[in-house]
């Protein structure tokens, strides 16, 4: 079936999209922070040093306290905004009746000295294109979520900016009576602005961001270049694949699941939250993901990151943790700021770290598998290899019982759910075959037994006469995370049995346009109102997998249309109109389209390039 080219795909759907909500910002960053930069120039959000510390511009939860770092013209204007090709480097072109110029924004990252450089360092080169724009440069960071401005101290080519944890410095070539009193000038020249936390610069400006742009560009590309991607809409999967690894917190491997906090699920919803933290119930999905796109760096520093959390010796694991394995993530209010456009409340934290997942030791366990199958590991060199098997297993043994808040975190009510089974069977799956592997019958049998026990789990929850699986054990409630008995095998894709559950969850929960409701039933909050757009992209896989190849293709196309101008993706899409809504971008909605991608390009036979 031919393609149509993704950007002849995305200039179709341009008219729609101007209608709808989307947001107008793309992100940078180097392992170490991410930021938003708007259409408009402004860096709408910025958290340092670490990306779950408060933001220093934070001006999509709040234009007023949030800060300011604007690069504008005299007048009224035109933006465009794109991504250097293979990069994290972001460009925005405005276009005003004095002229044009482009901000090319980037955080450095680069391997120098045996190490990855990445500093907490923002650099914006502004250049003329046109004419002889008239620009404005305002940089006003804030501290402590927006509670207060920092102090500028004027220097002889910089400007510090004091009140943080640690002093912010400007250093630019702009004339600073101009930054100072804001004032317009021309643009006639290369101009550079570098913001850096705590050290700062000292080397000559433009060389410096010169050289470091051009190897950061190396960088991105060459990454790219070590990627395994098929020729299946490449540009979509590559774009996914580089904004999945700059949600890595390279420093102890961390993948949180978004940059923002408070980002609403839809409009007046309540459902804001703070998605700056690691998910150990996204484990398998992102590994897989970085498994099949052949980066095993990330996929080891991610792995060590969860090994670190496993040898604290907690009875088990929490749904999620911070970027360094804190495990007190107290949720918090804070009523001082207005919120995305004007929803509240802004949260910071999250109560769901106190809650019970059991789906998580079966990730943890699925994820481990290719340490021992894929023979690009060395397994013999992992003495630990016992150890984890049956410290996991044993984890799964004292909660396979137990009744849980699910994938979906309900806050006030447990139950036997499907989607917890399911993973704590694939667990032992997993763990029966590295315990052949290591030559443990002993651990084998074990697996064995606590994967039947699990499996009798999920049977309770099949309706025979709808001729599917529900979301929990007495529930008549159906759930697109059910979906995943399917992709994980627990049904066989070619039987009667694949293909009904399958249409059964299509028939209540698919929508017209193509996306899937998480679910219908009401919750803590209510009925939700908004689909979940990883689950479409688990449709599209559960379509391959039972032949439905073509059909799969045509619904993998028709999610690319709600994305934003940069090819990314939001946690949640109104099935209304299209809006993008919910934490942005979502790490576990680029992770799907990525192993949907895959599972597709497996099917085709379509050649992947290593």
């Amino acid at each position: 079936m031919p393609q149509l080219p993704l950007l002849e795909w995305l200039l179709y759907f341009n008219e729609s999209l101007m209608e709808k909500h989307t947001y107008k910002t793309g992100i940078i960053g180097n392992c170490a922070y991410l930021a938003h930069v708007n259409q408009n120039t402004n860096i709408d959000w910025l958290c340092w040093p670490r990306m779950d510390s408060s933001f220093i511009f934070g001006s999509m939860l709040d234009a007023g306290k949030g800060g300011e770092f604007s690069i504008l013209p005299s007048g009224e204007y035109t933006s465009k905004q794109y991504y250097l090709e293979n990069t994290n480097i972001l460009c925005t072109e405005i276009t005003s009746e004095s002229g044009r110029y482009r901000i090319t924004d980037f955080a450095p990252r680069f391997y120098q000295y045996e190490r990855y450089f990445k500093p907490l360092m923002l650099i914006r080169k502004v250049e003329p294109l046109e004419g002889n724009p008239r620009i404005r440069v305002k940089c006003q960071p804030v501290c402590d979520y927006g509670s207060g401005f920092l102090k500028a101290q004027r220097g002889s080519n910089h400007i510090e900016f004091l009140g943080c944890e640690d002093s912010l410095r400007l250093t630019t070539n702009i004339p600073i009576s101009y930054l100072f009193e804001e004032e317009h000038f021309v643009l006639n020249e290369d101009k550079y602005l570098l913001l850096s936390y705590g050290s700062p610069l000292e080397a000559a400006l433009n060389a410096t961001a010169e050289s470091f742009l051009r190897e950061t560009t190396i960088y991105w590309r060459t990454w790219i270049k070590h990627s395994n991607i098929a020729n299946f809409y490449q540009p979509a999967v590559i774009r996914s694949a580089l904004t999945l690894k700059i949600h890595q917190y390279e420093d102890t491997g961390a993948i949180i699941a978004a940059s923002t906090t408070s980002l609403p699920e839809y409009p007046g919803s309540g459902r804001n939250w703070d998605y700056r933290y690691c998910w150990l119930r996204d484990t398998y999905y992102v590994i897989t993901a970085l498994n099949h796109i052949g980066h095993f760096e990330e996929m080891e520093k991610y792995f060590n990151y969860v090994a670190d959390i496993s040898f604290s010796g907690d009875y088990r694991y929490q749904p999620l943790y911070g970027i360094t394995g804190k495990k007190n993530l107290v949720e918090q209010i804070l009523p001082h700021l207005d919120g995305y456009l004007g929803n509240q409340p802004v949260r910071i934290g999250n109560q769901a770290y106190e809650h019970i997942q059991n789906d998580i030791y079966g990730q943890v366990l699925i994820s481990m598998l290719p340490l021992y199958t894929d023979h690009r590991f060395i397994f013999s060199e992992r003495k630990d290899s016992t150890w984890w098997i049956e410290y996991l297993l044993s984890k799964i043994e004292h909660t396979i019982d137990e009744k849980d808040a699910g994938i979906w975190e309900f806050r006030n009510f447990a139950n036997i759910h499907c989607y917890s089974n399911l993973f704590q069977w694939a667990g032992c799956s997993a763990a029966e075959k590295m315990a052949r592997t290591i030559g443990n019958e002993q651990l084998a049998e074990k697996a064995v037994s606590l994967k039947n026990r699990a499996a009798a789990h999920i049977e309770s929850c099949y309706d025979p006469v709808r001729k599917v699986y529900t979301n929990a054990a007495g529930s008549q409630h159906l759930d697109a995370s059910t979906l995943q008995l399917i992709l994980m095998n627990y049904l066989d894709p070619a039987s009667e049995k694949a293909r009904d559950h399958l249409a059964a969850l299509e028939k209540e929960l698919k929508t017209p346009q193509g996306l899937f409701y998480r679910y219908l039933h009401s919750d803590d909050f209510g009925k939700p109102k908004t689909t979940f757009l990883v689950c479409a992209f688990w449709y599209v896989e559960a379509l391959a997998c039972v032949g439905r190849v073509d059909e799969a293709i045509h619904e993998f196309r028709n999610l690319l249309q709600y994305a934003n101008h940069l090819l990314l993706f939001s946690e949640d899409v109104d099935a209304e109109n299209g809006s993008q809504w919910g934490n942005f971008p979502q790490a576990y909605s680029h992770v799907g389209l990525m192993n949907a991608a895959y599972r597709i390009a497996m099917k085709l036979d379509v050649p992947i390039f290593i």
